[in-house]
């Protein structure tokens, strides 16, 4: 029996002084926090005394997931790989403000779009998003049978992904997610067969409203 772990870390703090929902849209780059967030799991991962094997980094094409990713890589001494079924979930809201007040939900042209929230209506189906990340995280798996491989996406499809392993519904309320920035949601494998998982937060003390959080 091979056992392989599955490690999907969620990328790091956005540069986003605007707060907008970003989806999918290029351009937008880590915080110089999110920067700081990728170092220190690059040397969480890389740390000689953990024993890991992790033989494979590979990242949503998304600019904030390859930031993240790339110095995981170099502290690894792995080539960064990309793979297009990691990307976050798409949005109709996306370069909008969410909410009521000046957010984009005080406008009734939007409002058909929020009809449904267990498909969604307002973006790409949750079944599909499983569907696709399912399918990467078999590649991964399979091509790195025995080892570890870490896999860089966003919170929305790593949730969900967790939530289809784990057999519970896919519609949630978002701010129940356990899946905070630069997190690993870790998945075991024997041979084929999932068998459990693990959840960390390795750089707890830098995220948003942590007792010790730095200026962003």
């Amino acid at each position: 029996m091979v056992t392989t772990t599955v490690h999907l870390m969620r990328h790091g703090e956005v540069h986003n002084p605007d707060g907008i929902l970003y989806g999918r849209i290029p351009g937008y780059h880590l915080s110089e926090r999110g920067h700081e967030m990728a170092r220190r799991v690059a040397s969480h991962l890389a740390d000689p005394e953990a024993g890991r094997d992790i033989t494979a980094v590979i990242a949503s094409p998304l600019q904030r997931a390859q930031q993240t990713a790339t110095p995981i890589a170099g502290a690894l001494g792995l080539e960064l790989g990309t793979d297009e079924r990691l990307i976050e979930a798409g949005n109709h809201f996306e370069g909008m403000t969410f909410g009521v007040g000046d957010g984009s939900l005080k406008h009734p042209e939007h409002w058909r779009y929020l009809w449904n929230p267990m498909r969604p209506s307002w973006g790409e189906p949750y079944k599909d998003q499983v569907a696709r990340m399912a399918a990467a995280v078999r590649s991964a798996r399979d091509a790195n049978a025995g080892h570890e491989v870490v896999l860089v996406s966003h919170q929305l499809p790593v949730w969900i992904t967790r939530l289809s392993l784990e057999g519970r519904r896919l519609w949630h309320d978002p701010r129940k997610r356990q899946c905070s920035l630069a997190s690993l949601t870790s998945l075991r494998f024997e041979d084929d067969r999932f068998v459990g998982l693990s959840y960390t937060e390795p750089v707890a003390d830098l995220l948003p409203g942590a007792a010790t959080t730095p200026g962003a």
